[in-house]
């Protein structure tokens, strides 16, 4: 269990031309689950505030059924799919929905004050992409659930001969996609061509996300450079408006995830799918929970596409 104090000090870095905050690059830890799902992941837990509003990042290949069916409470849980996925990712909830994700494809559920959800690779899949837990104000964690599905055909893109860029939600350079249904959020799915360049405005009190999936990849912010491995992530915290710029240095393409949210800054606590003000707050989600009040999962056998 993390309690996590939105409030602290980021150590990493600043660069004070326009008062952003940069982490050093951030290697997330190996995590493997059973046969069929392993993953580079990152906590909140680990990282202080530095990844405000995300909690979570697991950068992951799923190929067999992992999880089964749990709850959520407090929180959004964003799935994203690359397009490079191949076949097709079920996905169940307790609000209702029983629908196949497709490569490129974005799923966001606001649980709220609580959900029961499951996400499967159908046979001979194999799922590539991120699953992102968000955080929310302690004034909207027990809204009613609800969500948002984007099919990939309908995420506009920013191409130029350098890059091309899918915003799966919100907006950049004047590129508007789908809006988020928790807080203002803006995720970008990218390529940049050896020697491009690609850069996103972000205004002011916003929390942004760089996640490096393939290729080695310099993030400029100000003054400050960092470069990234493969699967390193960098955490910035934006004070006022600022421009971060994803740039190939290499002789390869690169691929990258930006996501752009507005800051929470408040204390909360963590356990496993729930997020919390509190302890007590936890514990009582826990038993609800267990006395079946977060809803079920309807059976179906087959699904829909």
């Amino acid at each position: 269990m993390n309690r996590i104090d939105a409030c602290a000090n980021v150590p990493q870095g600043v660069t004070p031309a326009d008062r952003t905050f940069v982490s050093g690059p951030l290697t997330g830890a190996d995590v493997t689950v059973g046969r069929g799902f392993r993953a580079e992941s990152f906590r909140a837990g680990d990282l202080s505030e530095a990844m405000d509003p995300l909690v979570m990042v697991d950068h992951y290949v799923m190929t067999e059924p992992t999880f089964g069916a749990h709850p959520h409470a407090g929180m959004s849980a964003v799935s994203l799919l690359f397009e490079d996925s191949e076949g097709l990712f079920r996905n169940r909830d307790s609000l209702g929905h029983d629908f196949d994700l497709q490569p490129g494809d974005l799923y966001w559920l606001s649980a709220g004050s609580g959900a029961v959800h499951d996400e499967s690779p159908r046979g001979n899949a194999r799922i590539h992409g991120l699953q992102v837990f968000v955080n929310v104000p302690q004034a909207l964690r027990f809204e009613t659930p609800t969500s948002c599905l984007v099919r990939s055909e309908d995420m506009p893109a920013i191409s130029t001969a350098d890059y091309r860029v899918r915003v799966a939600l919100g907006e950049s350079n004047g590129v508007c996609g789908a809006t988020s249904p928790s807080i203002p959020m803006t995720i970008l799915d990218g390529t940049v061509q050896p020697g491009g360049r690609f850069s996103h405005g972000t205004a002011a009190n916003r929390g942004v996300w760089v996640q490096n999936i393939e290729g080695i990849l310099d993030v400029v912010t100000g003054e400050a450079t960092r470069r990234l491995a493969p699967g390193q992530a960098v955490a910035i915290r934006a004070d006022c408006n600022a421009t971060i710029s994803i740039r190939n240095a290499t002789r390869e393409s690169l691929h990258f995830a930006l996501f752009d949210g507005a800051r929470i800054a408040e204390t909360y606590v963590q356990d496993g799918p729930f997020v919390m003000g509190s302890l007590q707050q936890i514990a009582d989600m826990k038993a609800a929970y267990e006395a079946g009040q977060l809803g079920v999962i309807a059976d179906s056998a087959a699904g829909g596409v």
